[in-house]
């Protein structure tokens, strides 16, 4: 199984079933067994087809004699493929990626299709000047123009097309040292003997920027040398300022990172809640947790939703990283610009709802980060004004981080165009 084959059904998968490209790409990785190198291609791929999913589309129809919406749906998943490598991946072989192309119509399709798919990647290379890009922004960056507009209004116009052409870039992975088992020296190196690519962050501190995929099966991370965790969700964590000896929580805590964060910041003394509304993936954060060595973290099942009263000004500090509409990791999940945005509109009662519920939780002088990894107001900005216009006892603390400097309203939106990190929103509240 090629890495091309790999990619290819890893977009059939998400187009016919819905799918999310990560969980595809984990199961068809595991499935055709491919090794690192083929895998970090197909993952390539798939991430690039998606994140231009809407321009792809438009080259192609402009060499077609009919209309896109005529095509089988598995033929223009190939011509997707193969557009995407002829254009974004320079060191592919032209001749190499129509061929491949031109078997998967047959297999997938027919004969009569392959001709299509030929004839069509055989006119682009000839003619390449018609692949100019187009004007719009909807469609140079592939966003749904409904998407485009809700950015517009909560970035600014300024700083639209920034945002986009990052959504569209793929960011390196985040390591945070376990400085309980390591520094962050002794990491770099350990993970350059194993054929990774490393570099310091610009500006945290104990923070590795790695590419090439594969870093979850190195050594290091088995032997819980380090967590994936982007700098804005560290950035979260270090407003918290959890101190050794305190009492955390981490209200909504997989895939693990704040609360992984939070514990190394202790130095593993204290205690960190960890708490999930889902039974799996509570154990996901106790096998973190124990790979990281992390013996002052307790993973519980709960939903955040709902206040406990034997929690009642129980914790001196919680993190509220609530769930959301995940519009600030658009980089890293190409495909959330593709869903429908109805739903979205109910989370801002839910995270209200979280934070009511998790300040009954909180002691007198202690400190609540809410968090988000989405850039709209309504889920943001807006929840935390109507909150603090309700709880007199609470106001926003003003806190400094690395790379950003201090924050004197107490509410921080982060933005991969402006700091380089995810899309992301922190909000530091104090019970008077």
């Amino acid at each position: 199984m090629s890495a091309r084959d790999t990619a290819l059904s890893v977009l059939i998968d998400c187009r016919k079933n819905g799918a999310w490209m990560d969980a595809a790409l984990k199961q068809h990785l595991f499935r055709d067994r491919l090794d690192r190198r083929d895998a970090a291609l197909a993952t390539r791929l798939c991430a690039a087809v998606l994140q231009n999913r809407m321009l792809l589309d438009e080259w192609i129809s402009r060499y077609l004699k009919g209309k896109l919406s005529a095509l089988q749906p598995a033929v223009l998943d190939v011509l997707r493929l193969a557009v995407c490598q002829l254009r974004f991946f320079d060191k592919l072989p032209p001749s190499a990626v129509v061929n491949e192309a031109v078997d998967q119509a047959k297999r997938l399709a027919n004969p009569r299709a392959a001709g299509l798919v030929n004839g069509v990647l055989r006119a682009m290379l000839r003619e390449p000047e018609r692949l100019s890009l187009p004007g719009e922004l909807s469609l140079r960056y592939s966003h749904p123009r409904e998407l485009v507009e809700l950015l517009r209004e909560n970035v600014g116009p300024e700083l639209l097309e920034p945002l986009l052409k990052c959504h569209n870039e793929a960011p390196p992975a985040c390591l945070q040292t376990n400085l309980l088992r390591t520094d962050t020296p002794s990491l770099a190196a350990s993970l350059e003997a194993e054929g990774h690519s490393v570099t310091l962050h610009p500006w945290l501190p104990d923070c590795l920027l790695v590419s090439g995929g594969g870093i979850e099966q190195s050594a290091a991370f088995r032997q819980g040398l380090f967590w994936v965790q982007d700098a804005a969700a560290k950035l979260a964590v270090l407003a918290l300022d959890a101190r050794p000896g305190e009492r955390v929580l981490d209200c909504c805590a997989a895939p693990g990172g704040k609360s992984f964060a939070a514990a190394v910041a202790m130095g593993n003394l204290g205690s960190v809640t960890a708490c999930d509304i889902h039974a799996h993936k509570t154990k996901l954060l106790e096998s973190g947790a124990s790979r990281l060595g992390l013996t002052n973290l307790r993973a519980l099942q709960k939903d955040a939703s709902v206040p406990d009263s034997a929690w009642a000004g129980a914790f001196d500090r919680i993190i509220a990283d609530v769930p959301c509409s995940g519009l600030g990791v658009i980089r890293k999940k190409p495909d959330i610009r593709y869903k429908d945005l109805t739903p979205l509109a109910g989370l801002p009662a839910v995270q209200r709802r979280i934070l009511e519920a998790q300040a009954t939780h909180l002691k007198p002088g202690g400190v609540l980060v809410y968090s988000t990894c989405t850039v709209l107001k309504r889920e943001n900005e807006d929840v935390i004004k109507a909150f603090l216009a309700e709880h007199p006892e609470f106001s926003p603390e003003p806190f400094a981080l690395p790379g950003v400097g201090t924050v004197t309203t107490g509410m921080k939106t982060l933005l991969p165009c402006v700091e380089g990190t995810d899309g992301f929103f922190v909000a530091r509240l104090k019970k008077k």
